[in-house]
């Protein structure tokens, strides 16, 4: 049997976020001033639109007025996604998170950032890359050798770039 909040949230709510085809990543209950506020993390193979989000949303707020997991304290419900530059906890976060950039805190001391490029039950497959004008290189990472790792947001990335100009010249043609 569950004893903390989050806990019997989770048990309660998990199986509907489920049904939605999301996946519940976190519940995490907060005091701001004298109201409560529940943030419902989801997240989906194919990410999560506005329309999913409003219709979880929904759904949750139904089951959680049905039930006392909240108390009767006034409390608000906020739906959402991981955000840019999520922390990568979970097998299926390395999965969604193959072609992003991530910074890699490792066992054995410092950082990596590299792209992954593949993940499997073992490990990841990364392209580091090149330092001044050097080639990129490949490496294999295990997951025993990750400590921390989270998401890097990219403003410029190279192969975007190159993308929308021949995306651009297609279009000219």
């Amino acid at each position: 049997m569950s004893t903390t909040q989050s806990e019997r949230l989770r048990e309660l709510l998990e199986p509907l976020v489920s049904s939605q085809g999301l996946d519940l990543e976190e519940i995490a209950v907060d005091s701001v001033g004298r109201k409560r506020v529940l943030r419902v993390t989801v997240d989906s193979d194919t990410g999560a639109d506005l329309d999913r989000i409003a219709d979880v949303s929904r759904a949750l707020s139904a089951k959680l007025d049905e039930s006392d997991a909240m108390g009767s304290a006034e409390y608000t419900l906020e739906v959402g996604t991981p955000g840019a530059e999520r922390l990568l906890t979970e097998h299926r976060h390395y999965v969604r998170a193959t072609g992003r950039l991530v910074r890699f805190q490792l066992a054995a001391g410092g950082d990596l950032v590299a792209r992954i490029t593949g993940a499997d039950d073992d490990g990841l497959d990364l392209e580091v890359p090149g330092v001044k004008g050097r080639r990129p290189t490949v490496r294999r990472l295990a997951f025993d050798d990750i400590t921390r790792a989270r998401v890097q947001v990219e403003f410029n990335r190279k192969d975007d770039a190159a993308d929308n100009k021949n995306d651009m010249k297609e279009e000219e043609a």
